[in-house]
């Protein structure tokens, strides 16, 4: 494949896996691959790989533009600015508008499923880039990640050591996936040098609720833990108290009303398809992270 494709993002946790999955599965040669952060001095290590690196800015449009420069195929990751309603959906305008100036032959681009049914306060932003990138006349990938398993990283080891999950998703169920599942597919899209337009979503082999998640967790970790019900009030007061962000509070206790209403209950094969494997199972998942599981605090961010 001679094609050059652009990883934005390339110092967050996805992009670094995309870009490994790139080299080591699909044998993309690192000289055909451009590592794209606001941070090019953590990317030394891909340097001494060969792979390109360039500094792009989401707040720069022109230096967007300079750093799209004879590139192929460009994959967007969405930004991580969600503190600020609008920033990012802004962000990612202007990066498919550099895209368009440049002479991008093809966008891929990280979404959420169903965006366009969902209580999630963040999911807008992907709605609106979906759309923009439909509308720029480049032929696109877009592929929307479900949840991912690694998230229960976050708070597991606190709701671990108490014994008690507080949720607001009910019977709800989500199908969720591993991070690195995501970069393999995102990867293996990248690497097909398709020029159709597609929409892709990932999800895992299973729709779960928060109970039978909550026994996976115990029997992983050898541990009780039991579900607590609470309503999105109670459930936003008591993050706001542990010390989160409003926003961050408020985006997790969206995620779990959308669970609630059912809108993350989806299950697909587009990871198969993309890779012709199977999803690792969230069981397999936190056996294989039980030290990050059960240890308070160092929680994989």
């Amino acid at each position: 494949m001679s094609e050059t494709i652009l990883v934005t993002g390339a110092a967050g946790q996805l992009g670094q896996r995309v870009i490994h999955h790139l080299i080591e599965t699909y044998k993309v040669a690192p000289g055909k691959i451009v590592a794209a952060t606001r941070s090019p001095e953590k990317l030394a290590k891909l340097a001494d790989k060969g792979v390109i690196i360039r500094k792009a800015d989401f707040d720069d449009a022109a230096g967007l533009e300079k750093a799209f420069a004879g590139i192929d195929r460009l994959l967007l990751i969405s930004t991580d600015a969600l503190d600020t309603p609008g920033k990012r959906l802004a962000q990612h305008k202007a990066a498919v508008a550099a895209a368009v100036k440049a002479g991008v032959k093809h966008i891929a681009y990280t979404s959420m499923p169903a965006p366009d049914n969902s209580l999630v306060t963040f999911a807008p932003d992907h709605l609106g880039s979906e759309n923009a990138i439909k509308a720029s006349g480049i032929a696109y990938t877009i592929i929307r990640d479900a949840w991912y398993h690694d998230n229960y990283l976050h708070s597991m080891p606190h709701n671990l050591q108490g014994g008690r999950w507080y949720s607001a998703t009910g019977n709800g169920k989500v199908s969720t996936i591993s991070r690195d599942d995501c970069a393999l597919a995102i990867a293996a899209a990248l690497a097909s040098g398709t020029s159709e337009s597609a929409t892709y979503t990932l999800t895992g082999a299973a729709s779960l609720d928060n109970r039978q998640i909550a026994a996976i967790v115990s029997e992983t970790a050898g541990k009780p833990l039991e579900v607590i019900d609470v309503n999105d009030e109670q459930l936003g007061q008591g993050m706001r108290g542990a010390g989160l962000p409003g926003f961050v509070a408020d985006m997790l206790v969206s995620a779990d009303a959308n669970i609630r209403a059912g809108n993350f209950d989806i299950i697909t094969e587009d990871f198969t398809k993309l890779t012709g494997k199977q999803p690792q199972p969230l069981k397999d998942f936190f056996v294989a992270h039980k030290a990050a599981l059960t240890t308070v605090g160092t929680g994989e961010h």
